[in-house]
């Protein structure tokens, strides 16, 4: 059987190869497969054990969402250089007169319009990516009762908002430290107080378990 314990392990080791794997040459993509695994992991443990499969799906959503925006900004580039010409326009590069603006926009405009519209394309994507990465650790949050998954999903979706001016990169970072020490502040057993674990009621809109005396659905936001 599945224990919390476990997902304080794999949450915390994947949070660290995930982190270090940025700065691995060679292998490191490698290193950060296996900690999104371990991540994984944890995540799912974290979900069956709460029996809130939303918190896996949101998580699964993010993954899925952030590989989108890598194969869109490849594609768009890969259209772009086949459309200026591929291989030859980079040899007529060599012969090329770029004396003014007016030339080096003939040359470079479309590659730049390309890099721009990728960029755009792929920073949207990766702010729903972070959206759904928040939902995610909100709800383990509150079943763990350890807000620095609130803090990590925040951080992250303030650093995917804030990448399309860099300094999101550098709180990204920050974001996935905070990861690591919020997987490792887990306990070893899910609170015995939480409302949400022991309460019965079912929200008529979303159908999830939530608080006997609530007034809306802290998932779905449903007034009663």
């Amino acid at each position: 059987m599945a224990e919390l314990s476990n997902a304080k392990v794999f949450g915390g080791i994947g949070a660290i190869l995930m982190l270090v794997g940025a700065f691995i040459p060679n292998a490191g993509p490698i290193v950060s497969i296996v900690g999104l695994v371990l991540v994984f992991i944890a995540v799912k443990t974290i979900s069956e054990l709460t029996k809130d499969n939303e918190i896996f799906r949101n998580y699964l959503m993010n993954f899925i969402f952030s590989i989108i925006s890598i194969v869109a900004i490849f594609i768009i580039m890969l259209v772009a250089f086949g459309t200026v010409g591929g291989f030859s326009w980079i040899t007529s590069l060599e012969t090329a007169e770029i004396t003014d603006f007016e030339s080096f926009w003939t040359y470079f405009g479309s590659i730049i319009g390309a890099c721009v519209l990728a960029l755009i394309v792929g920073w949207i994507l990766s702010v729903i990516a972070a959206i759904y990465l928040r939902r995610s650790y909100n709800s383990i949050a509150e079943h763990t009762k350890v807000n620095l998954f609130k803090t990590t999903g925040t951080v992250y979706f303030i650093g995917a908002i804030t990448t399309i001016v860099l300094i999101g990169f550098l709180i990204l970072f920050i974001a996935r430290i905070i990861e690591i020490i919020a997987y490792f502040s887990l306990p070893d057993k899910l609170p015995t107080g939480d409302k949400i674990e022991k309460s019965e009621r079912r929200c008529p809109n979303c159908g999830r378990i939530i608080p006997e005396d609530a007034l809306s659905c802290p998932y779905c936001n449903k007034k009663f």
